[in-house]
């Protein structure tokens, strides 16, 4: 008799999705995890006779996924959930958020605001964020103590801020910590330029040179309003899309954040240039900024990723609701029903987003010698039932499922709904000074 192959961890699963092969439901299988990678997909009964594992995990009334990729937030917002709701963009940041983060922001905020969105995104199924925001030193020693995988892009604005005192000291910052992280296994460090209404073109040209030389992503709002592309044409004669690509900014390194204001010569720019979307649909929705034209993105061969963008526009960090107004806004955007179905909407959430990232080859989906960066989501709730097609079940009604168990590397996060590398309590005790502290600003009558 062959002996059995010791494992680490052996999960079984009523239904896995594992978004690679495409479209395929496997049912009654097992993944089978060893030194923080998938060695197999299996019938469990044969992973039964193959495998030894350290401990098994048995989720017989589960759906399990790979761990869903918010690719853009600004994590430490969290602070600010529900602080200005109801103002449009320019209204929202002028008036309010701008002036709330001079007077509240600092590497404690950022430290606490980042561990309270750390919890909420592993409690929702994401495994791996990216994130734009001040402090970015605090978010990457948060989300590495969490064992979270992260993009942690560095700010570049024109003007100073809490964190610098401009470009240069944003710059000297940002390339000591890209250093600091450059080997870190869970931790990459990007380029954060704002947008193209805050950041000037030297400026720009520099980070499209030094994100080249050192092979690091680049994120940017761009084409967020209709109020945003009119200014640039109006002061520059070319869009922002335009000015970008002629700076050299545009390259398959460069993630684009909310392009709600697309014509058909934007769209073939991008996809000519092999620069990634992050489709952000409940913020933008919610700051009526406009609408993502996911599908002709997709027709152009564009990749499109999902985000959430921060708390304070959103107001929550959960990927499966993401999942669920993405798909139903592509069909209404393009009067298609059959836009973005269930499979394809669960991809732009795991594989797009490790593909904008710039990590497909590490995660985003459950192949054979990727990280087991795993996600399973109970489904036995009478409102569940009955699940004819997994998929559907996620993208349509997931509020009726919770998720219960979270692996990044194999690291077990949440477990049975429990956090694991985070102390809830004590999030939840900071939290609670920070709302004493800060003063919300009241809705619009």
């Amino acid at each position: 008799m062959t002996a059995k192959q010791a494992v680490h961890l052996l999960i079984n699963a009523r239904w896995i999705i594992p978004v690679v092969p495409a479209n395929r439901v496997f049912e009654d299988c097992a993944l089978v995890i060893h030194r923080q990678k998938i060695i197999a997909l299996v019938p469990q009964a044969e992973a039964r006779k193959r495998f030894e594992p350290e401990q098994a995990v048995n989720l017989d009334r589960h759906i399990v996924i790979p761990g869903l990729i918010n690719a853009h937030g600004h994590a430490a917002m969290n602070l600010l959930r529900g602080y200005a709701d109801d103002f449009a963009l320019q209204t929202w940041l002028n008036d309010h958020i701008w002036p709330a983060e001079a007077e509240h922001v600092d590497a404690e905020f950022v430290h606490d605001g980042t561990e309270l969105a750390i919890a909420e995104m592993i409690k929702s199924g994401t495994t791996c964020f990216a994130d734009m925001y001040f402090f970015p030193e605090q978010a990457a020693q948060v989300a590495r103590k969490a064992h979270m995988r992260a993009q942690i892009t560095f700010p570049i604005l024109d003007f100073p801020t809490s964190w610098g005192q401009g470009p240069d000291d944003y710059f000297a910052k940002g390339l000591a910590l890209h250093d600091e992280y450059r080997a870190d296994d869970l931790i990459r460090i990007g380029f954060g330029p704002h947008a193209p209404y805050t950041v000037s073109d030297p400026h720009l040209a520099k980070v499209a040179t030094l994100a080249e030389e050192l092979q690091a992503p680049i994120q940017i709002h761009l084409h967020e309003t209709v109020q945003e592309v009119d200014d640039a044409y109006r002061d520059t004669g070319v869009r922002p899309i335009e000015r970008l690509y002629q700076l050299g900014l545009l390259t398959p390194q460069t993630q684009c954040v909310h392009m709600t204001q697309l014509n058909d010569d934007d769209i073939q720019t991008i996809a000519n240039s092999g620069a990634h979307v992050i489709h952000c649909p409940e913020s933008n929705l919610k700051l009526a900024s406009g609408f993502c034209p996911v599908a002709k993105l997709q027709e152009a061969g564009v990749n499109v990723a999902l985000g959430t963008d921060g708390a304070a526009s959103n107001n929550n960090l959960n990927m499966l609701e993401e999942i669920q107004t993405a798909a139903l806004l592509a069909k209404a955007v393009s009067r298609d029903p059959a836009a973005l179905n269930a499979h394809q909407a669960l991809a732009c959430a795991t594989l797009c987003g490790a593909k904008a990232l710039g990590i497909d080859d590490i995660t985003g989906s459950l192949e054979v010698g990727k990280a087991a960066d795993i996600v399973a989501l109970q489904a036995d709730d009478t409102s569940a039932l009955p699940i004819y097609d997994p998929a559907s079940a996620l993208a349509y009604n997931n509020r009726a499922l919770k998720v219960s168990h979270v692996w990044v590397a194999g690291r077990a996060l949440l477990l049975s709904g429990h956090l694991q590398t985070l102390d809830e309590r004590d999030i939840r005790a900071r939290t609670e000074q920070w709302q004493a502290k800060i003063k919300p600003v009241r809705s619009q009558p």
